[in-house]
């Protein structure tokens, strides 16, 4: 079919719009990266754009020269992979259960499921469940409260709604249990919702600060997101005191071309490139994953 000059008008429009929306969304990332390998003296006269014009590695040294970033790095790699593990395992066994259409008092489950989506015990009562059940200064507050996820589970019930009976019918027939068919029939079938919200749930973990600032002191147990937050902060409260005492002279002479910009960005692409590397290899689920809960209900 022969194309016409509005076809081709259209699609310059359409292009063009895509081009600037990718451009504004991956700018701001690329000029943090940038920032972050970039003499911090060189980066506050300004001007730094596409690339370095000073590169150093002086930001990352100034950031891991702490013993503790790295210790907080694997409390985060640990929390991301037996946080995400254990909500994804815990949440499918939760919907399917809810998808059985013989459950006794289904309706009132999910009426309470969803009544949990709009309204929260609160702060403070939260805190003192968590204290009564011991579980502050340890390292399973980071995971068990948020350990079933209704929204997840909505997600997983529709897609396992939509599997054949078959499925469940004929492994019924060869001896297995609920448990069998969950284990070996459904799960091995659910492979892209569980990758995709594997992912999701991955990312909460990783990006999650408040809980940890909330119920952990214990230094030893910090995630990096909160050591990030204190690192900066020390930075700017060193920076905006107004005595030069001997403390804060040395501060400074260790920080060399070091600026708080130039450690905020460092930090910054610290606490986002791990995660980001895990997108590429669930990428290919993402078109079945993320749709599953529009298409049956």
């Amino acid at each position: 079919m022969k194309r016409s000059t509005e076809d081709y008008v259209i699609d310059i429009v359409i292009y063009s719009s895509l081009i600037i929306l990718a451009f504004l969304t991956l700018y701001p990332f690329w000029n943090s990266l940038v920032i972050s390998f970039n003499d911090g003296n060189d980066t506050a006269a300004g001007g730094i754009t596409f690339w370095p014009r000073e590169f150093t590695l002086e930001n990352y040294r100034y950031v891991f020269k702490d013993n503790r970033m790295i210790h907080s790095l694997w409390v985060t790699v640990a929390r991301t992979v037996v946080g995400t593990f254990l909500s994804i395992m815990f949440t499918s066994m939760f919907a399917y259960a809810m998808a059985k259409r013989d459950l006794i008092g289904k309706k009132f489950y999910m009426i309470v499921c969803v009544i949990t989506m709009y309204f929260g015990g609160g702060l403070i009562p939260t805190y003192l469940l968590i204290k009564e059940l011991h579980l502050m200064n340890t390292f399973w507050v980071l995971v068990i409260p948020g350990m079933i996820s209704v929204w997840n589970m909505i997600i997983f019930r529709t897609f396992f709604q939509g599997l054949p009976d078959g499925l469940e019918e004929s492994a019924k027939i060869d001896g297995c249990n609920h448990l069998g068919i969950f284990f070996r029939i459904v799960l091995p079938v659910s492979g892209p919702v569980i990758a995709t919200l594997s992912l999701f749930t991955a990312v909460g973990h990783w990006n999650a600060w408040f809980d940890a600032s909330i119920y952990i002191t214990n230094q030893k147990l910090l995630p990096i997101q909160v050591l990030l937050n204190q690192t900066i902060r020390s930075i700017v409260a060193v920076e905006s005191s107004t005595q030069v005492s001997a403390t804060k002279q040395e501060f400074l002479l260790g920080l060399q071309s070091v600026t708080h910009k130039s450690i905020v960005m460092s930090t910054t692409m610290v606490a986002t490139i791990p995660i980001m590397l895990v997108y590429p290899f669930v990428q290919k689920y993402f078109v079945k994953g993320v749709l599953v809960g529009s298409l049956k209900e």
